[in-house]
């Protein structure tokens, strides 16, 4: 017997039918962001902050070296550059995209633990070249919009920074104190040269920092091979033509019993003594007052060390050996590394005990000489002498 004929209405109720199954299998919504990702990273990182981290609040600067409020204020200042630039395959492993929250804290774990990517991408559950791709994105965008943080001081600020020197060290119309460090690298054979490698017969580049009396940078030169003096980079620097054109550390002088003492920073025995740049004495018979002034010296420009020493202690990847590192980009990583630092500063937060360098920023490196000086920095540092021995004398005056 031949089936029955469909009729009509019935055939249009099946087509109908099926269209609405066709439809219903088609999600039309766009793919959620991660927004939870600092629980999961936490529940899988956890065991890795060891004892000394008590609760999520420690952890989460454990990892980020930042408080959860600065590192708003940190995703607040991308946060255009992240979403205005399409990402190209930036998903997590379950096919979600990832929020600007979780870009920024890939990229700042990667600068904070200087672990391959492959280790962060684990960390975070994304590939590596997902962590390579959202890390330069993120040192392109805090390039860019955080250099506000990283600027010479205007006179109030600099009028403060003078009077805390004074109050802290002793010395009078002091504006900063500048040291150098080695960024350490391995190049790839048809890349080394004399130029790169330092006294150390290592491969290294040059971070040149002037910092205030908080450890905050004021100016930094960096891209410079290591293999070359403190004293060239110096010169090479932006810093020492704005000085030697007066067209900083130009400030008020300070006027004693006569003699002026005008603006400067205190660097070690590898800079040059300047008029805006007093070292120390290199020699070893001092008089009292000699060794006094090279004891506040020395405390004095000790701020330069300290303040790499929590660089390269907040961000590893400067304080570990770079595998063949770009060296066109690998001067925008040590700006943003500074400029975090800087951040940090400028919001309040405080590292936590052991994240700055327990030893010397610049380890197993010596303290090079230079043999330059200026008659009008001798004088200067003469007046200097003469005003810390007149404060000896006359404590209450």
């Amino acid at each position: 017997m031949a089936p029955a004929k469909k009729s009509k209405k019935t055939k249009k109720k099946l087509k109908d039918q099926r269209k609405c199954k066709s439809v219903s299998i088609v999600s039309l919504e766009p793919k959620p962001l991660e927004s939870d990702w600092w629980d999961s990273f936490w529940q899988k990182n956890s065991s890795t902050c060891g004892s000394a981290v008590n609760d999520q609040v420690e952890g989460f600067k454990y990892f980020f070296r930042a408080s959860r409020s600065t590192f708003d204020y940190i995703c607040s200042l991308v946060r255009e550059d992240l979403v205005s630039r399409p990402p190209s395959g930036l998903i997590n492993i379950e096919g979600r995209l990832l929020s600007v929250e979780k870009q920024v804290a890939i990229a700042m774990r990667r600068l904070a633990s200087g672990e391959s990517q492959v280790s962060v991408g684990r960390a975070f559950g994304v590939g590596q070249s997902t962590v390579s791709q959202v890390t330069w994105r993120f040192i392109e965008a805090i390039e860019e919009r955080a250099k506000h943080h990283l600027k010479w001081p205007n006179s109030n600020r600099t009028e403060e920074i003078k009077s805390n020197f004074k109050k802290t060290f002793g010395l009078l119309n002091c504006c900063g104190a500048i040291g150098a460090t080695h960024i350490l690298m391995t190049l790839p054979a048809v890349e080394t040269s004399d130029d790169w490698c330092d006294q150390e017969k290592n491969y290294s580049m040059f971070l040149q920092g002037v910092v205030d009396d908080e450890m905050r940078f004021l100016d930094i030169v960096t891209g410079w091979p290591g293999g070359m003096t403190i004293s060239r980079l110096l010169k090479c620097s932006g810093f020492y033509k704005l000085c030697e054109s007066g067209a900083r550390l130009n400030g008020s002088s300070e006027i004693f019993n006569g003699a002026e003492i005008r603006e400067y920073i205190v660097g070690d025995t590898e800079y040059p003594r300047l008029p805006w740049l007093i070292t120390p004495y290199a020699n070893k018979n001092l008089s009292s007052a000699m060794a006094g002034f090279n004891e506040m010296q020395k405390n004095a420009r000790s701020l330069a060390g300290k303040a790499f020493s929590q660089l390269k202690g907040a961000w590893r990847i400067l304080h570990k050996v770079m595998w063949r590192p770009d060296k066109r980009k690998l001067p925008s990583i040590i700006l943003v590394c500074c400029l975090l630092h800087n951040i940090i500063i400028d919001k309040g937060d405080k590292l936590e005990g052991g994240v700055p360098l327990s030893d010397h920023h610049d380890s197993g490196y010596r303290v090079e000489s230079c043999q330059q000086i200026e008659p009008f920095g001798e004088t200067l540092r003469e007046n200097l002498i003469r005003y810390l021995e007149h404060c000896k004398n006359n404590p209450s005056g």
